[in-house]
């Protein structure tokens, strides 16, 4: 006969409530400190509001105020070597976590305001009007708001996007040896997102001292939480990951303190991550001076029940009645809060002139200069002074027939000995002697803490290790098992690595390399198969690197872990069983991005293509050799790296293009490349650029079709022939 035993969770999940006997405990100089930032972070939103209501911030303005006291309580108990990230509506966490670090014991109310926190106040409304003086130059704006020196790692509009990447400061805190912690805030809506969920099963697998802090605000813009959840108390979700969990007031400021101070004293003594749910709400709607019942999604009676719990009134009534503040003190800090405010934005803005009385505008002397517009997209390769750089005309060193993916392997063990900040993430990269293909050969047992397997969540460690980019301490190198899986991690791909450091004003590097195969032709399937490059060529951020020789592969590797931009290095299955020329010894070489390889001289057309392309593009130039084909291996693909030097000597020279790639014509990188070639070099063109690719649908498992659906060999012959000017 069956049995049931009821179960339990093995790690607590709790409520917290204070008291007014913990409001009588709590020090003085706590009180006055949570009282300050909440009156500051309270002015410095009016204003944003204010300001937003006369048509100065451009695009979206979501305040936080009614949430201040969940931002205020978790981190004032943080030093500054901890870091927070946070969501579209992270204004307050911003300024909390900087105003601590400028003021790391406390804003006295009663004293005239500190220049160091008149300057962050100054600057995030720059940043947020997006103004040159602002954190991020203006680029940021209301929702990407990022100062690495006071841990404030960058706030998020991708709802949720922002949760993986705590996992890797979390990670770079706890291999430092520190006992320094990652606090990651988003809110109700984003706690349904898969990409959140995988990070809490991560953060828990790894032991990582990160907090996810939950804003249950009840609203996803107009969706209320009972509509999305049938359990909305959120914290429920952190035992069944094995993650202690607290659920508190977040109207309460104290008792929010008192949760993090909890959760700080579990990741700060090795117990793994943390969730804590603060039950807040925002005055005004999504976005903008109104409130939500203006929009019909909340009555006017639930916002003043909210109204009634203020963080802000809650606190000063304490100070008033405990007689560390008196009535005349509070009224006059928040007075004061307001002035500075209001001076701040006469500093920002000018009276229009010949306008309506009151009417102002941004003074053009804040603005960026439009030619800073493409400024820090990517670095500008710095890091490369004094590298031992060599191609293929100046290696001195001994070359012999090497097997590809034995170099992949062993070109990674010599910069691991290298470089102890290098750490490789992905699924099975620890096992199978080597992963699924042998890149990682011999690497797990020689770096059993540095070569990571990873659960299967792209997207989780994927971020994870964009953050551990953005961290700057570890260098991480994340295997993506096919490049298909890209589109798993799209966002932390394209949304968040390839844009942060631009997004954040251009001096953030993002030093991290992603490895992906290809395996067109290797019989398994259309969602396996594709060739990525012309997917990664549309994210401006990122560089791409195609090495198609063992050489290729040593010196583009080395590159790739040197620069400080996110690299992603496509390879491809035809290689990995290939030989060809490479190093026996000397592995500590760079071949220079943005350099090609003419593989093949010619007179009569420039073939321009990559991977596995490069070697059937060779074999069509033997086998019609009337063509008299030019070949040359890209190398470096993505848009600042293209080789135009070589091409346009090799253009001017055939007055011939063909593009040669494998993948499907849908997603092409020839298609870009095809029509810059043209604007370049259109007076020395004698017909269009012509193109091979494979067909429009994506391989098939059929063997048959899987070969119809992808160029090889034959393709380049029946395209020589063609397109042959000197037929």
């Amino acid at each position: 006969m069956s049995s049931l035993t009821n179960l339990t969770a093995s790690e607590p999940w709790v409520e917290l409530a204070v008291t007014d006997e913990d409001w009588d405990a709590a020090d003085p100089q706590l009180l006055k400190a949570i009282f300050s930032q909440l009156v500051l972070i309270r002015s410095f939103e009016e204003y944003v509001l204010t300001l937003a209501g006369e048509g100065l911030v451009h695009g979206p303005a979501h305040s936080s105020i009614g949430q201040e006291g969940g931002a205020v309580g978790s981190i004032l108990p943080l030093r500054t070597a901890d870091t927070v990230n946070g969501s579209h509506r992270g204004h307050h966490q911003f300024l909390a976590k900087a105003l601590g670090h400028v003021a790391p014991d406390g804003i006295d109310p009663t004293a005239e305001l500190p220049p160091a926190v008149r300057t962050v106040l100054q600057r995030s409304l720059a940043e947020i009007c997006g103004l040159a003086r602002g954190y991020c130059r203006g680029r940021g704006g209301s929702m990407h708001l990022q100062w690495k020196e006071a841990g404030a790692m960058g706030t998020n509009a991708i709802v949720g996007g922002g949760v993986p990447q705590a996992l890797g400061f979390a990670f770079s805190h706890k291999r430092a040896g520190t006992d320094a912690v990652s606090v990651t805030y988003f809110g109700d809506g984003a706690i349904n997102i898969g990409s959140v969920l995988e990070s809490f099963n991560l953060a828990a697998a790894w032991s990582l001292p990160v907090c996810f802090f939950v804003e249950n605000n009840l609203y996803a813009v107009s969706t209320h939480v009972d509509e999305s959840a049938a359990e909305t108390r959120l914290s429920a979700r952190g035992p069944g990951f094995k993650i202690p969990s607290w659920r508190v007031d977040g109207m309460d400021p104290l008792a929010v303190h008192t949760a993090m101070a909890q959760a700080l004293d579990v990741m700060r003594n090795g117990g793994g991550p943390t969730l804590i749910e603060a039950e807040v709400y925002r005055y005004f709607h999504q976005n903008g001076p109104f409130p939500g019942s203006a929009f019909g999604y909340r009555s006017k009676k639930e916002e003043q029940a909210w109204r009634a719990r203020d963080p802000l009134a809650r606190t000063e009534d304490h100070l008033v009645r405990r007689g560390i503040l008196t009535r005349a003190q509070v009224d006059s800090a928040v007075e004061s809060a307001k002035s500075t405010m209001a001076a701040i934005g006469d500093e920002l803005t000018e009276p229009v002139a010949g306008g309506k009385p009151g009417k102002r505008q941004i003074k053009p002397s804040e603005w960026p200069d439009p030619s800073f517009v493409d400024v820090g997209i990517r670095g500008d390769l710095s890091e490369f002074a004094g590298a031992p750089m060599a191609d293929w005309d100046t290696f001195t060193g001994e070359m012999a027939d090497r097997s590809f993916i034995e170099v992949v392997a062993e070109v990674m063990g010599a910069a691991m000995d290298a470089d102890e900040r290098i750490v490789i993430l992905g699924e099975d990269v620890h096992r199978l002697a080597g992963g699924t293909n042998g890149a990682t050969k011999g690497l797990p047992e020689k770096y059993p803490d540095r070569v990571l397997g990873t659960p299967i969540s792209e997207n989780a460690f994927s971020g994870m290790g964009g953050g551990i980019a953005l961290d700057g301490r570890y260098r991480p190198v994340v295997e993506l098992m096919y490049a298909d899986f890209l589109w798993v991690a799209a966002d932390q791909l394209f949304n968040q690595i390839g844009k942060a450091r631009h997004m954040f004003g251009g001096d953030s590097a993002v030093p991290v390399v992603f490895r992906a195969k290809s395996a067109a032709g290797a019989g398994y399937g259309s969602q396996h198969s594709m060739d990525p490059a012309g997917i990664i060529a549309t994210s401006p951020g990122w560089r791409i690197a195609a090495p198609t020789t063992p050489f290729d592969y040593v010196g583009m590797m080395n590159s790739a872990l040197r620069c400080q931009d996110p690299v992603f290095v496509i390879e491809h299955v035809d290689l990995y069983s290939s030989t060809g020329p490479g190093p026996v010894k000397d592995l500590d070489y760079c071949i220079p991005i943005g350099k090609a390889h003419v593989r093949r001289e010619g007179r009569g057309i420039t073939v321009l293509t990559y991977l596995s392309m490069v070697r059937h593009s060779l074999q069509a130039a033997e086998q019609v050799p009337e063509a008299d084909a030019e070949v040359i291996d890209l190398r470096w693909l993505d848009r600042a790296s293209v080789d135009w030097d070589t091409i346009g000597e090799s253009v001017k020279k055939t007055n011939n293009v063909l593009i040669v790639e494998q993948g499907a014509l849908g997603t092409s990188y020839g298609g870009w490349l095809s029509d810059e070639i043209g604007r370049r070099f259109f007076d020395w063109l004698d017909q269009p650029v012509q193109r091979v690719t494979g067909s429009v649908a994506s391989p098939s498992i059929s063997k048959v079709l899987e070969r119809a659906a992808i160029a090889r060999t034959e393709e380049v012959v029946d395209a020589l022939r063609e397109y042959n000017p000197r037929r």
